[in-house]
């Protein structure tokens, strides 16, 4: 399965499962684009290639909610299954994968859920996991 199925196949859940969560998926990525295009995407993405493929709009109270701790919504970095993000040593499977990790973290650090998920059960998971399983009061 590519990403850009895997984009789909999780799209298609969300809204099966979720249908009153409001999401956003990126069409262009895993998708073949001319120089031009590849240009004009980067720049309408604010410069950066790295941007997850997925987000839900959703706020939640995710993790020690007596503390207060909120995120805004969920990124999700898709990966096909089976997808290493990182070496045996430690690094990163790729310069692209870790790019794609700085800007999971700095979405952390603006008080988002930000995440990698390496095929659709990995995805389904945190998406359960981050809405709760149910679509009441969404």
């Amino acid at each position: 399965m590519t990403e850009a199925e895997l984009q789909s196949q999780v799209a298609d859940y969300l809204r099966f499962r979720y249908p009153s969560v409001l999401f956003h998926s990126d069409f262009g990525s895993g998708v073949k684009l001319t120089m031009g295009q590849a240009i004009r995407q980067k720049r309408q993405n604010g410069g950066r290639r790295a941007w997850p493929d997925m987000f839900i709009a959703h706020p939640n109270c995710y993790e020690n909610c007596g503390a207060d701790i909120w995120t805004h919504g969920l990124f999700i970095e898709l990966k096909r299954e089976g997808t290493r993000i990182r070496k045996k040593n430690g690094e990163f499977a790729s310069e692209h994968i870790k790019e794609q990790w700085e800007i999971l973290g700095a979405l952390t650090l603006r008080g988002y859920k930000a995440e990698f998920a390496c095929g659709f059960d990995e995805a389904k998971k945190l998406i359960d996991d981050y809405l709760g399983g149910t679509d009441e009061n969404r």
